[in-house]
């Protein structure tokens, strides 16, 4: 056993962690662990009973996938109800079996629901994310130097495959900032590049470019004071984005197994977004979004889609059903979950 510690509020939190015999199934190399593996797999059910007999657990809570199965299996056994939460379209293949192990599911998309294939209560929670209800835009706005009236582009690419957003910025960049004000992730590798573009610029409009390696806890802060996002489709970027009713230019991360690409189909569907694919992805694209800042009224529409899309109460929904399976309580009306995950949506 192993303690991970977690910062909250300058101290921080010990939370143990216990490793079963299983390993990530992240390679598909024909190997000695093709061998393994389903013994490593079958080791891991007793183990992972032994764990959850000793500490017996209310009710487990889980995002499913190939490392669940042995503790979800347990749990069956054990009589221990299972709370499953899936924030993609197309779930994997991994997280639909671990799906039919779980007493109820909680999904972000409503479609996700028929592709889990179980026969447990599905609910739409939403994906649960920082708090976004109590926002101050004008203080998002003058933490990071925003005039009065100026329009803000908010590009990140996420943690993969960032560096062709990185190109793209700055190939467009004199031009960007002609029109709006730019907040750029950049992460590590791509920061001192842009920091030399930023020196390139004309003075007078430097201050339009704010690039960061990272935003971590800013990050909230930076969305809030957009006005409109370049980005990939994860579920988490998706929810903030709909729960501040932000439009979005949405670039699909064009790996693992197409998941991105489906999440953005169900904003674009809704017309909430634009969708560019990842290998048409450069500075005219990048202009080409931001041109949307120049159209009051199909913004105004993509805001009001995006917004109609938020549940920015995900957490206390998917809370309010980890505690009546933790209770054994009978679940929740699904009119009840959807209030209490739309609410705060303007």
């Amino acid at each position: 056993m192993t303690d991970l510690g977690v910062g909250r509020g300058g101290g921080s939190v010990r939370i143990p962690i216990r490793r079963l015999a299983l390993r990530s199934l992240r390679s598909t190399e024909r190997d000695i662990h093709l061998v393994l593996d389903p013994l490593r797999l079958a080791l891991s059910v007793p183990q992972a009973a032994a764990i959850l007999a000793r500490e017996r657990p209310a009710a487990i809570f889980t995002t499913g996938g190939y490392v669940a199965i042995p503790v979800l299996m347990a749990a069956a056994a054990l009589r221990i109800p299972v709370v499953l939460w899936e924030g993609n379209v197309v779930p994997g293949r991994s997280v639909g079996a671990t799906a039919r192990l779980a007493r109820v599911l909680a999904v972000s998309f409503a479609a996700t629901c028929a592709a889990l294939r179980s026969r447990a209560p599905c609910y739409v929670t939403g994906t649960p994310i920082r708090e976004t209800r109590d926002v101050d835009r004008l203080a998002a706005r003058a933490r990071f130097g925003v005039p009065a009236g100026a329009r803000v582009l908010l590009i990140f690419g996420g943690s993969q495959a960032v560096r062709r957003f990185n190109a793209a910025v700055v190939a467009a960049l004199p031009e960007l900032v002609e029109r709006v004000h730019v907040i750029h992730v950049t992460g590590d590798a791509g920061y001192a590049a842009a920091l030399a573009a930023r020196e390139a610029l004309r003075p007078e409009v430097r201050d339009r470019y704010r690039p960061s390696p990272f935003l971590r806890e800013e990050m909230l802060t930076a969305l809030a004071a957009a006005d409109l996002v370049v980005g990939r489709a994860g579920s988490s970027t998706l929810a903030e984005v709909t729960a501040l009713g932000l439009p979005i230019v949405v670039v699909p991360y064009p790996h693992a197994a197409g998941h991105q690409r489906a999440n953005a189909r169900t904003l674009v569907e809704a017309g909430a977004a634009r969708l560019v694919d990842d290998d048409a992805f450069d500075a005219a694209a990048l202009l080409a979004a931001a041109a949307l800042l120049d159209d009051p009224a199909t913004h105004a529409r993509m805001a009001a889609a995006a917004r109609a899309l938020g549940r920015p109460g995900a957490a206390d929904a998917v809370a309010d059903l980890v505690l009546a399976a933790a209770t054994r309580a009978p679940l929740p009306d699904p009119a009840l979950i959807e209030r209490v995950a739309r609410a705060g949506v303007a």
